[in-house]
């Protein structure tokens, strides 16, 4: 093992163990039919369209109410992956109490899952794939999931969210004359650890273009690339929270659809 590979699962079992320490922290917490943060729903955008029968697998699976929602819209079957055995355990119970059923996997998803090749209609991940140490390996994995002509919907923090910041009044908690600054290089792609409730995570912030060159790379088509924020955020005054107020100025989110070639 090459001191590349032993630094990627550092990584991967530094975040392993956030969430299966924090699962319940963020029980229901972006998921379907929400994509991100201040950010338009799948009831807007449509990215799905009818999936009735359709074979589902979601990287990422969290705490299964992405399942669920799909579950309800009459998915034929279903399949969830994550990394965290915590949130696999909630997401098991969730299924139950709602009267559906999914194949629940733990595994990692740099790794080759143990699910048909060239079977699903549909690979999505919501706020997920972007813990991935190993994009383009992830990609390829995922197009090989998919049928021809299969789609893949995925969510995740917009990189210019992580590399501007707004100068506010501590008092007031509001935009001092509604500046903005950069706080990092949006070229910066190296990994960073962040502090989060009493634990740690590490991630890398990626160029938008890095993800669009991996799908293409991987063999996707890109249909659908969505930055705008949600309607409320949109036309929220004067004194709406920072954070709202920031995302009229900027990508928080981004949601990319392609398609299989």
């Amino acid at each position: 093992m090459n001191r590349s590979n032993m630094q990627d699962n550092e990584i991967i079992e530094k975040n392993k163990t956030y969430w299966n320490d924090h699962a319940d922290l963020w029980f229901g917490t972006t998921a379907l039919p929400e994509y991100g943060v201040r950010f338009p729903t799948e009831e807007d955008l449509h990215l799905f369209g009818d999936v009735r029968g359709k074979r589902m697998l979601e990287i990422c699976c969290g705490s299964g109410h992405s399942l669920v929602y799909n579950a309800k819209r009459g998915a034929g079957e279903l399949w969830g992956v994550d990394l965290s055995q915590k949130q696999l355990d909630n997401a098991a119970k969730l299924l139950s109490e709602n009267n559906c059923t999914a194949k629940l996997l733990c595994a990692r998803m740099e790794d080759e899952l143990d699910v048909p090749k060239e079977y699903f209609d549909f690979v999505y991940s919501i706020y997920g794939i972007g813990w991935t140490t190993d994009l383009q390996g992830t990609f390829d994995k995922i197009a090989s999931y998919l049928k021809k002509d299969g789609i893949f919907i995925f969510s995740w923090h917009h990189t210019l969210n992580y590399c501007v910041g707004w100068t506010c009044d501590e008092r007031k908690d509001i935009f001092e004359d509604g500046k903005l600054f950069m706080t990092k290089s949006y070229y910066d792609e190296t990994y960073f650890t962040m502090p989060v409730h009493d634990s740690e995570i590490v991630l890398s912030n990626r160029k938008i273009s890095t993800y669009v060159n991996a799908l293409a790379k991987a063999g996707f088509a890109i249909e659908q690339l969505v930055e705008e924020c949600d309607r409320a955020s949109q036309e929220a005054g004067e004194d709406a929270d920072p954070k709202t107020r920031k995302a009229k100025m900027l990508p928080i989110s981004f949601c990319i659809k392609a398609r299989k070639l």
